[in-house]
């Protein structure tokens, strides 16, 4: 997300944009993913009037940042893309295309829609598809041509009807769902995580509640791990600052295929907590050691053990 104080502090001595500080300690663990993915919950403009919530508009060299960091491919579908109407879905896209980023879950037209949902992938020799929706756009209408995925259950069966499993060896469905600043899952999120795994999708990930809510796994008979639900994300960055919405969680998978056996799932996750007043992502290895200021010192902490006690039945996820 970028609230207008993010914009502030990333204004550098030229005018432009910096982002750089404020990425620096989590650009190793994207950079080290084959496929790094990202919720992209804001819109980029071509003006210089920047604006935050409830409607965000944001510098271009936000994505020139994700670039620059290894993010291969944002998921667009969410509450606040269409916060610019047409003009900053176009832009955004075409930001994105220059600099050979990938997306899904938004669409400048039929024909981006028909090509890149789902968007499909292959790394390693492992083809997946990934596939975007959203719960709504905050009212806004999406512009006439364009194309945002809705939930939608019967649609979403479709779709992943659709998929030739024969093509793709794991299905990744990323929806923006659920209810904010709420720990836990509702009834909604869980029917549709249920949808999804019953059509047999392997990672089901979530955003939108801004705090982070548990995971759930499903093991075969020899325990391993074939599917994974990570409910929220919470925060990776933003201006909120409330206990439990400042910070979220990165979330690492090592998938694994062999022959015809369904993947094998090996789940990671990496706590991150937002440091001001340069809105530095820190993980925890690097927050435990880096000097800040006293005043924030004990706000980590309680996120830090908040998250950990939230997740803590869920000790199959191993903290990275």
């Amino acid at each position: 997300m970028q609230h207008l104080p993010q914009v502030y502090a990333a204004r550098n001595e030229t005018g432009g944009f910096d982002y750089s500080e404020s990425f620096h300690y989590v650009k190793n663990i994207f950079e080290d993913a084959d496929i790094a993915i990202l919720n992209l919950e804001t819109t980029l403009t071509p003006y210089t009037r920047y604006t935050g919530y409830p409607v965000f508009r944001s510098p271009a060299q936000l994505a020139d940042a994700l670039q620059d960091m290894g993010i291969d491919i944002v998921v667009m579908a969410n509450n606040h893309v269409c916060d610019n109407g047409r003009t900053g879905m176009e832009f955004t896209i075409n930001r994105l295309d220059s600099l050979g980023i990938a997306y899904t879950g938004a669409f400048a037209d039929s024909l981006h829609y028909q090509q890149l949902h789902p968007l499909l992938i292959e790394t390693n020799g492992l083809r997946l598809a990934l596939l975007n929706y959203t719960y709504d756009t905050n009212g806004m209408p999406v512009p006439a041509g364009t194309v945002v995925n809705h939930i939608d259950s019967a649609t979403i069966a479709n779709d992943l009807d659709n998929i030739d499993r024969t093509q793709v060896d794991c299905v990744i469905v990323f929806f923006h769902w659920g209810d904010e600043y709420v720990r836990q899952p509702n009834r909604e999120q869980q029917m549709l995580a249920a949808l999804c795994h019953q059509r047999g999708v392997e990672i089901v990930m979530g955003s939108h509640p801004h705090v982070v809510q548990p995971f759930e796994i499903q093991m075969d008979a020899d325990s391993l791990i074939r599917a994974v639900t990570v409910y929220s994300l919470g925060n990776l960055v933003s201006n909120q600052r409330d206990r439990y919405r400042n910070g979220g969680l990165i979330v690492t998978l090592d998938i694994r295929k062999t022959a015809n056996e369904p993947v094998e799932i090996e789940p990671y996750y990496t706590p991150v907590w937002v440091l001001l007043p340069n809105y530095q992502i820190l993980p925890v290895a690097v927050a435990d050691t880096l000097s800040m200021p006293d005043n924030q010192r004990p706000t980590y902490q309680q996120f830090v053990d908040d998250t950990r006690k939230h997740l803590e039945y869920s000790r199959i996820f191993k903290e990275k």
